[in-house]
C-alpha cells in the first residue's frame, strides 16, 4: 500500500473507531451515544450469522449490553431469559463468578501460547479432566476452537489411520438422514441439510446418508422407540454389508439430533452402533458438541448406552459459554496409527489457538462447578420445575411431537414455521429469547437456576404458545432454518 493510502487508511479508521465509540472520547463515553443506533450500525457492518441479511431492515438485531446469570440485558435495561443459552453454549448462564474469576487470574499469568513444542496448565488439567470422565476409554485430547474444526479434527483422524493401517480406501463416511455437524467444508459433508449444503454441492465430498431412529415417527407408526432403534441399526447394518470398505466413520449426534429438529432416540441405537462398527472395521465418531456436558442428564450422552465410540467432539457448553473453544478425544488405538520415526508420520493438523490459556481455563473452572454444586444430579429437579410451570403446555391443540430429555424441550407447532415465529415473537414480548428451528420450538436453558425462575421459564412459554393458538398465523421474528428430513435408501449417496 503507498503512503497515501496508508492515511487514507488511518483517517477511514479512526472515523470509524470514533463512531464506535472506541476512542475514549467525550461522546463515546456517553452511553446513551454509544449505543444509539447500534442495530443500524450492526446491519450496515456485520454480516451475521444464520441470517438473511436483506430481513433486518423490517426484523432488526436485538442490541444486547449486558448479561447477567441466565439474563440478556438490553438498552434501556429491557431483560430476556436466555432460553437457548446462546445457541446452546451457556450452560452455568452469563458471567459465572467463579469463571470469571478464573479467567482475571489466568489473565495475569499467561494470555495465549502455541501448543507445538510447549505446554501450559491449563490444558493439561482440561485434557486430564476430560479423560478422566471416560474413564480413560478416551485417553488424547487435540483443541481446537469451535464445534465444526473440531469435527474436522475426527475425520482426519479416522481416514488418515485408515490410511497408516494399509487401508486406504477407507476414506468415505456416513451421516444421518436431516443430521448436521457444522459449516467447515468437511463437517457440512458430513451435514444432511439442504439450506447450508447445497449452495456448495461442487466443493463437498458426498456421504453415505442412512435413516436413523425417530421417537416421533416410531410413535406415529405404532411401535415403541426401542424397537425404532433397532430398525435404524439394521439400516446401518445393511448400508455398511455393501460400504464397509469404503468407510472410515460414521458421524453421529448421540440421542438427540439438534439442529436437525431436536429428535430424540433410544440408546440402544447407540449400542447397535458400536457393535456394528466394531464388525465392519469403521470408527465411530459422536458428534457431542450440542449434547455434552451434561444437556441430556450425564456429561456424554453416550453414557446413557453404557458404551464408548472411537472419538468424541465437544464444544459449545466446554468453556460455560465464556470463550471458544472445542476438543475431539480419541482412542488409544487411533492414536497408536500416528506414531512413527518420522515427523510425517505424525498427525500434522493445527490451529493458531489450540488449547488457548484462557479458554482452557474457562471450561476447567466449568466442569469444577459442575462436580462441586452436583449441577447434574440436580438436573430432573429443575426439569420437574419447567415441566410444572409449563402445566397442560403437552396437551395444547396447537402443538405435536411433544418431547424432552435433560434440559431440552422440543415440540412442533401445528401451523408450522410461521405459527413458530409467532410463538418467538410472543416469548420475546413476555421477556424469554428463542429461535425456533422451523416449526420446532425448543428450549435448552442454562443449568443453574431456582424453583421460581424454572416455573417462571416454563409457564411463559406456555402463555407465548397460547397467545398464538393453533392456527397457521402470520409473525415476526427469524427463526433458525431448517429443511424437511429427505427419506435416504442404505446404498444412497447424496449431498441434500
Amino acid at each position: 500500500m503507498t503512503s497515501a493510502g496508508q492515511a487514507i487508511g488511518a483517517i477511514v479508521a479512526s472515523e470509524v473507531l470514533e463512531a464506535s465509540g472506541l476512542t475514549g472520547t467525550t461522546e463515546a463515553q456517553d452511553g446513551n451515544a454509544t449505543q444509539a443506533g447500534l442495530a443500524e450500525r450492526s446491519r450496515q457492518a456485520v454480516w451475521h450469522p444464520c441470517t438473511q441479511m436483506a430481513a433486518l431492515a423490517a426484523n432488526p438485531v436485538v442490541p444486547i449490553v449486558a448479561a447477567d446469570g441466565p439474563w440478556l440485558i438490553g438498552e434501556g435495561g429491557m431483560r430476556w431469559f436466555d432460553g437457548i443459552s446462546s445457541w446452546w453454549t451457556c450452560l452455568l448462564g452469563h458471567r459465572h463468578p467463579d469463571v470469571v474469576a478464573a479467567l482475571h487470574q489466568q489473565l495475569d499469568t499467561l494470555d495465549h501460547v502455541m501448543l507445538a513444542g510447549l505446554t501450559h496448565e491449563p490444558a493439561v488439567l482440561l485434557a486430564e479432566a476430560l479423560v478422566a470422565r471416560t474413564g480413560g476409554a478416551l485417553p488424547h485430547v487435540s483443541f481446537a476452537s469451535d464445534g465444526s474444526s473440531a469435527l474436522e479434527i475426527a475425520l482426519k483422524q479416522s481416514a488418515h489411520a485408515w490410511q497408516r493401517r494399509g487401508l486406504p480406501d477407507k476414506h468415505r463416511f456416513v451421516c444421518l438422514a436431516d443430521s448436521y455437524h457444522g459449516e467447515t467444508l468437511g463437517a457440512l459433508g458430513v451435514t444432511d441439510q439442504g439450506v447450508f449444503s447445497r449452495q456448495y454441492h461442487s466443493l463437498l465430498r458426498g456421504a453415505l446418508v442412512v435413516e436413523g431412529p425417530d421417537n416421533m415417527r416410531a410413535a406415529a407408526a405404532g411401535w415403541d422407540s426401542e424397537e425404532e432403534a433397532v430398525r435404524a441399526a439394521a439400516r446401518l447394518e445393511e448400508l455398511l454389508t455393501a460400504q464397509a470398505a469404503q468407510v472410515a466413520a460414521i458421524v453421529l449426534e448421540p440421542l438427540l439430533q439438534g439442529a436437525g429438529g431436536m429428535r430424540l432416540y433410544h440408546p440402544r441405537f447407540l449400542r447397535e452402533v458400536r457393535q456394528i462398527c466394531d464388525r465392519h472395521q469403521v470408527h465411530w465418531i459422536a458428534d457431542e458438541i450440542a449434547t455434552g456436558c451434561g444437556r441430556t442428564g450425564t456429561f456424554f450422552a453416550v453414557e446413557q448406552a453404557g458404551v464408548w465410540p472411537d472419538l468424541i467432539c465437544l464444544s459449545k457448553g466446554l468453556s460455560g459459554g465464556m470463550l471458544p473453544l472445542s476438543v475431539t478425544l480419541s482412542s488409544a488405538d487411533l492414536f497408536a496409527a500416528f506414531l512413527g520415526e518420522q515427523l510425517t508420520d505424525g498427525f500434522l493438523h493445527s490451529h493458531s489457538f489450540s488449547g488457548n490459556p484462557l479458554a482452557c481455563r474457562a471450561a476447567v473452572a466449568t466442569l469444577q462447578v459442575l462436580q462441586r454444586e452436583d449441577v447434574l444430579a440436580r438436573i430432573p429437579q429443575r426439569a420437574s420445575w419447567i415441566r410444572q410451570g409449563m402445566a397442560d403446555l403437552p396437551d395444547h391443540p396447537g402443538i405435536s411431537g411433544w418431547r424432552q430429555l435433560g434440559m431440552v424441550w422440543a415440540f412442533e407447532m401445528r401451523g408450522g414455521v410461521a405459527a413458530a415465529r409467532a410463538v418467538q415473537v410472543e416469548a420475546r414480548q413476555r421477556g424469554l429469547w428463542i429461535r425456533p428451528l422451523g416449526a420446532t420450538v425448543y428450549l435448552m436453558p442454562p443449568f443453574l437456576l431456582d424453583e421460581p425462575t424454572c416455573r417462571w421459564l416454563g409457564a411463559t412459554l406456555r402463555q407465548a404458545v397460547e397467545a398464538v393458538g393453533h392456527g397457521s398465523v402470520g409473525g415476526g421474528g427469524l427463526a433458525d432454518v431448517r429443511t424437511p428430513p429427505v427419506a435416504a435408501t442404505p446404498d444412497e449417496v447424496r449431498i441434500a
